[in-house]
């Protein structure tokens, strides 16, 4: 059997008066909401993508079958992918059964439920010439069946990622750079992006990397489908630059910048420059140049007085040989101001130096001396002291041993000296007293 092609229908929260569909009478409100919910799939139909907007922070919907079975966000065949996002649902079904379908949730008033047969992307080619530090504004977006498709709370539901692949040419500055990230789209209404939930996602692309060839390559997922975009494309060095010339004598010659533009790459007459200079104690100075007769352009800085670090943001708004408008970020570039040496003393003054450091020798080699008296005076006193004491005490431990050694002879002859008769008892004890 032949098969139409694949078709894309955004379909209105109504009741669809097709086959199964008979003309339902009027309903409470409460009834009417529920339903406005439903949907007829044919049974041509291989695969169906909804895209379903909800209440912001509201539960996914729960979707019902023509059988009666229902299908839920936590648990669907293994065939059904599933995004549920802060404030819609996708949901991909593989040969969905043909007949009525319908859904169940704070799907929000007014609101479509958008069925696609084929999901796709679309990218802003990258312009070239393409240069180092540019400020590039890219756009993209969803498609289903061709269209562009815009549903508020998209941007919750996909999750893009952009970035460069090193073609490896060796002449190019970045043969070894290998690959690396440089930004995401968003559709949030923030920095480039025009307006919120719009569909149209914007990417501020970093271009501030090593020149060559590469390869862009944008990749857009989530649990229902995923896309890929790449695109060759060569990254240019930048066509303009600031030099900081240094004066011979900075007390007497201001400071100056040399304005450099590649009149190879920029038109010359549409070539601007907008410098910020900031430097020590608050110093603050924005200048504009504009008019650029030549392609190096000497700016000199008279406001340049005090002495420190400066530093010297620029921006570049130019066009470009092809006519596309450009603005470029400039390298940041440093200087310093440092105060002059002082010229070197008179002989006058050296004589009066050398005077001076003789007598603080001198001075220096008195207290030297003063100090070694000192020291030499007190350690003298106190050997004087120790030996004194030492002496004193020596005499008394000799006047003790003396004393200790007449007292020992006079007991040793004491005990030598013969006994008196009369000193000896001869009697004998009574009966009395004799032990029993």
């Amino acid at each position: 059997m032949r098969r139409l092609p694949l078709w894309c229908l955004f379909l209105c929260l109504t009741v669809w008066g097709q086959a199964g569909f008979a003309a339902e009478p009027p309903q409470p409100l409460a009834q009417a909401s529920e339903l406005k919910n439903r949907f007829r799939i044919d049974h041509m139909v291989d695969e169906i993508t909804l895209m379903v907007q909800r209440e912001y922070g509201s539960a996914p919907v729960v979707v019902v079958l023509p059988d009666g079975s229902k299908w839920y966000a936590s648990r669907h065949p293994q065939w059904v992918h599933w995004e549920a996002g802060i404030s819609g649902d996708m949901i991909r079904i593989a040969h969905p059964q043909p007949g009525p379908w319908q859904l169940l949730g704070q799907i929000v008033p007014g609101s479509q439920i958008t069925k696609v047969s084929r999901l796709g992307i679309w990218i802003d080619p990258l312009p070239q010439p393409l240069y180092q530090s540019e400020r590039l504004k890219l756009n993209a977006g969803l498609t289903g069946d061709e269209l562009h498709m815009r549903l508020p709370g998209l941007a919750y539901m996909l999750k893009w990622n952009a970035k460069f692949i090193s073609a490896r040419q060796a002449e190019d500055e970045n043969f070894a750079a290998g690959s690396f990230t440089v930004g995401s789209f968003q559709d949030d209404g923030e920095q480039l992006d025009e307006r919120p939930d719009d569909g149209l996602f914007t990417a501020d692309i970093n271009l501030n990397h090593p020149w060559g060839h590469y390869t862009l390559d944008i990749q857009v997922a989530n649990e229902v489908f995923e896309r890929e975009y790449q695109q060759d494309f060569v990254l240019s060095p930048i066509p303009a630059d600031i030099e900081v010339t240094t004066p011979e004598d900075p007390q007497q010659q201001p400071w100056g910048l040399q304005l450099v533009v590649d009149t190879d790459e920029l038109q010359l007459s549409e070539t601007h420059f907008q410098l910020e200079i900031i430097g020590p104690a608050g110093f603050h100075l924005s200048l504009t140049v504009r008019e650029l007769a030549q392609a190096t352009h000497q700016l000199a800085l008279p406001q340049v007085t005090e002495f420190g670090s400066y530093r010297i943001k620029g921006t570049l708004y130019s066009t470009n040989w092809a006519g596309r408008e450009i603005v470029l970020t400039l390298p940041e570039r440093f200087f310093n101001y440092v105060a002059p040496p002082e010229p070197p003393p008179s002989p006058e003054v050296i004589a009066a130096m050398r005077a001076e450091e003789a007598r603080m020798q001198e001075q220096q080699a008195k207290e030297q001396a003063l100090w070694w008296l000192i020291v030499g005076n007190g350690v003298l006193l106190v050997s004087a002291i120790a030996l004194i004491l030492f002496l004193r005490k020596r005499a008394m431990l000799k006047q003790a041993l003396a004393a200790a050694e007449r007292e020992l002879l006079a007991q040793q002859a004491k005990d030598a000296a013969p006994l008196d008769l009369q000193d000896i008892d001869l009697s004998l004890p009574d009966d009395d007293e004799k032990p029993h």
